[in-house]
This record gives structure tokens, sequence and C-alpha cells, in this order.
């Protein structure tokens, strides 16, 4: 199994970017998925995750309402679509993958069994 993440960059405050992450090596349509991000000195922290179905999605409180995250089960690929960015979403962020996963433990780090090699966002004031 590879993730790729791609999609980062350097961007204003206000301004935003798409993340995409291309899986490869299963069958891409019964897995869950999943945005973490790290900022530099901190742990890794949940973003936004989706169902295998693409039919439910989870954010995490400080992103919500300005990111959203999308899949296209036929293409292998997640998307992040992030708007309104601020100075502290500057991190690398990692996409990941787990097998079906109850609902509460979407947010979860450790159920996630796949990551991809982290792409970094980094958001000028």
């Amino acid at each position: 199994v590879q993730l790729q993440a791609s999609g980062g960059g350097l961007v204003q405050a206000g301004g935003s970017l798409r993340l995409s992450c291309v899986a490869s090596g299963l069958t891409f349509r019964d897995y869950d998925m999943a945005w973490f991000r790290q900022a530099p000195g901190q742990e890794r922290e949940f973003v936004a995750a989706i169902r295998y179905s693409g039919g439910t999605t989870l954010y995490a409180d400080s992103v919500k309402g300005r990111f959203t995250i999308a899949r296209t089960n036929a293409k292998n690929i997640i998307y992040l679509q992030m708007n309104s960015l601020k100075v502290d979403d500057t991190a690398v962020y990692y996409c990941a993958l787990t097998s079906r996963v109850a609902y509460s433990a979407l947010a979860v780090l450790s159920s996630y069994d796949y990551w991809g090699q982290g792409t970094l966002v980094t958001v000028s004031s």
C-alpha cells in the first residue's frame, strides 16, 4: 500500500490550497481515509476524515467550515480543500488510511494503518 500526498505550498493568510492523496496497492473504496497535520514542535493532530463510501465526514473544530474533505473512489484519490487559511494552519499535512472503523475512532491517530509522506503547507501573514 502506498499513499502519495501533494498540493502543499506557500500561501498568504486568507488564501486557499487543495491537497490531494493518491492511494495504490489496495481496493480503495473499502477504506476510510483522513488528513492529519503536524506543526513544528507539536504532536500530529487530526484534521478531517471521510468514510469509505464518501457519505460521512468528520472535521476538527479548528477547521470546520473552512476545510472540505472529499474522495473519488474511481480514481483512488482524496482531497482536502482548504479555504480561509490561517497562519496557525501551517504544518506538514499527512493523509492516512484505515479499514472501516467506528465513527468515534476516525479522529484517532492510532486507528490508521498507512500514512503518506506528508506535504508542507505554509501560511504567511
